[in-house]
């Protein structure tokens, strides 16, 4: 399949922070991109430049077939934006507001209203499109916003956290949205800082750290570049949390996790599978340590991403808006 979304070298820099530091990236024509990577990464950064609304320091790209540099109004004509936050009109009603980004692209005024009804069909807000959109839901508003993104029926779609503040409800809903969008042949490229939504959605991830590539192939490439498993352990008694942590330190190949309440719940990674996991319970129950719960499991896309990155999605970095 042809690279629709192309890329090779992109720079920025604002003052002595570098957000884009020669990044590269590819997105086959009818695939999902996940673009991850902790806050300050450059994710919006780059979705920027790709969408022309900031220009390179330096570097070369190429959307759906239009020169990003010499050509950016054709880009434009191209290509459909949601970001982090719902850019629609307020105390216009959901009608109005597609209808206007309709008549924005001078798609007429019969033309412009039957894709608004069309798309507030599509998106599930006909009931709600004769209201005026600060009466939405959050999950509504996003909804709306992507249909906003929908109007020209761009062959390209730039997502920046779309589902970012959404209960999981309206981010499964959001997700079957998405799921298809690319099956009607649309290509898309996602930022995102749920792991699971990457997973669930992207065809290829590509993490950036820094501004820089740091991997890329499909979730279970990811998932492969940490290897061995995961022990799972959640002590009975919280004040035991460090104690099981030294025991189950010789067992570790890699640093251990916590989470849960009062980090009662240790991540540990191993190599030897079962065989290890059998020792390390072993370990804990001859130090008299009482285990809640355990699992032995394979490293998921959140052990890769703190492995690669060091840090979770969450993690403060440079840029406010990554």
């Amino acid at each position: 399949m042809p690279n629709v979304i192309e890329a090779a070298g992109l720079t920025k820099r604002y003052g002595e922070v570098i957000a884009l530091d020669g990044l590269d990236l590819a997105v086959a024509e009818g695939t999902v991109l996940g673009l991850l990577g902790p806050n300050g990464a450059g994710k919006t950064t780059a979705v920027s430049i790709l969408t022309t609304l900031v220009e390179p320091d330096g570097g070369t790209a190429t959307v759906a077939g239009a020169d990003l540099i010499r050509q950016p109004g054709e880009v434009r004509r191209r290509i459909g934006l949601s970001g982090q936050y719902a850019a629609v009109d307020e105390h216009l009603t959901g009608f109005e507001n597609l209808d206007m980004i309709g008549r924005l692209y001078r798609m007429g005024r019969r033309p412009a209203r039957e894709r608004a009804r069309e798309l507030l069909e599509r998106f599930d807000l006909v009931e709600a499109g004769d209201r005026p959109v600060k009466t939405y839901s959050g999950g509504m508003r996003r909804r709306l916003d992507l249909a906003g993104a929908l109007v020209a029926a761009p062959p390209v779609l730039f997502l920046d956290e779309p589902t970012t503040g959404l209960d999981p409800r309206s981010r499964n809903d959001l997700w079957v949205i998405i799921t298809e969008l690319v099956g009607h042949g649309s290509t898309l490229l996602l930022t995102t800082q749920y792991l699971d939504e990457a997973d669930q959605l992207a065809d290829e991830i590509l993490v950036i750290d820094h501004g820089r590539a740091i991997a890329q192939g499909t979730a279970d490439d990811i998932k492969g570049m940490v290897g061995g498993e995961r022990i799972e352990v959640t002590v009975a008694h919280s004040d035991e949390a460090e104690k099981a942590r030294s025991v189950l330190a010789p067992f570790a190949t890699g640093r251990i996790e916590s989470h849960g309440g009062r980090d009662t719940t240790l991540v540990v990674p191993i190599t030897g599978g079962a065989p290890v996991l059998t020792q390390a319970l072993r370990a804990l129950d001859g130090d008299g340590i009482g285990v809640r719960d355990v699992m032995l499991r394979r490293p998921t896309l959140d052990d890769a991403f703190l492995a690669l990155t060091g840090h979770d999605t969450a993690a403060d970095g440079g840029e406010d808006d990554d």
